[in-house]
């Protein structure tokens, strides 16, 4: 990994890190440093097993084995782990929680070539508008990794592996092959970064989870016009709660008016002004 993204940003935390969130029974949001991973299935009925949701940052995998101890017991491993994206943020324990846990990665299959060592992203954008993190984030790992065949993609017919009350919803424009994690029974959403709940650019913020609704990371989207409509898709559902990448989770009449806020007016509120993907 690159010194200089190691010395200058890996030791930041937020106020949040290494706290959970009760989203449902069975739904618990952690935050590792700066970003939330997800931990699915009821500790009160092991045998139905439970799927870790994103693999958090570079050298968590110790804390996050710890939060599935914790709430899961010893010696139980996930049955899956499933991907939203490949960002480093989100995959930056991925390898060494497979040295520890023999379980199938599951992604949508345009996210697979940055899985498996083919594609690399495109360096963060400095040029978004936002805050020091934008400015830093040219420094912030880009590469794709390779974890061959460990890594499937997900099945054409919008089910999740090992959650079968869930479906998946493919929310591209912060990548190519993003997903987000909805239940129809009570309308809980795992957004990833199609939105999320923190003003992401500004260290700031990053650091004291200020909460506020927002678009996907600036620094890091590609395709703002797939992201406005990965954003209206995700209102249209109605979510009761919203666990997001990054960000405090959000839920009730909160939730309902910020998200419909974001949708209506998403080029004001997640657009940068300038960027190499922003285009008049």
């Amino acid at each position: 990994m690159d010194k200089s993204f190691t010395d200058t940003f890996l030791p930041l935390t937020s106020i949040s890190d290494g706290q959970g969130n009760q989203v449902a029974s069975d739904v618990f949001a952690f935050c590792v440093q700066i970003v939330n991973i997800c931990l699915i299935g009821d500790p009160n009925q092991l045998s139905k097993g439970w799927v870790l949701v994103d693999a958090g940052m570079p050298g968590s995998s110790e804390a996050i084995r710890r939060a599935a101890e914790e709430r899961y017991g010893p010696n139980t491993p996930p049955q899956a782990i499933i991907l939203t994206h490949g960002h480093f943020d989100h995959v930056g324990a991925i390898e060494d929680l497979l040295k520890m846990w023999d379980v199938p990665v599951y992604a949508h299959e345009l996210e697979l070539p940055y899985l498996t060592g083919i594609s690399n992203y495109p360096p963060g954008d400095s040029r978004v508008d936002g805050g020091l993190v934008s400015e830093l984030s040219p420094l912030f790992p880009n590469h794709g990794i390779n974890l061959g065949t460990r890594v499937h993609k997900l099945p054409h017919d919008g089910s999740v592996p090992g959650l079968p009350d869930w479906r998946w919803v493919h929310t591209p424009g912060h990548t190519p092959g993003h997903i987000s994690l909805f239940r129809i029974k009570d309308k809980v959403l795992v957004a990833g970064d199609a939105f999320v709940t923190v003003k992401q650019e500004s260290l700031y913020k990053v650091i004291t989870q200020e909460q506020e609704i927002s678009g996907p990371p600036k620094y890091f989207t590609t395709d703002w016009n797939a992201a406005k409509e990965s954003v209206r898709k995700l209102e249209a559902l109605h979510p009761s709660a919203a666990v997001t990448g990054h960000g405090t989770p959000m839920s009730g009449s909160e939730l309902e008016q910020s998200l419909s806020m974001l949708a209506e007016q998403f080029d004001g509120i997640a657009v940068p002004e300038h960027g190499r993907f922003v285009h008049s």
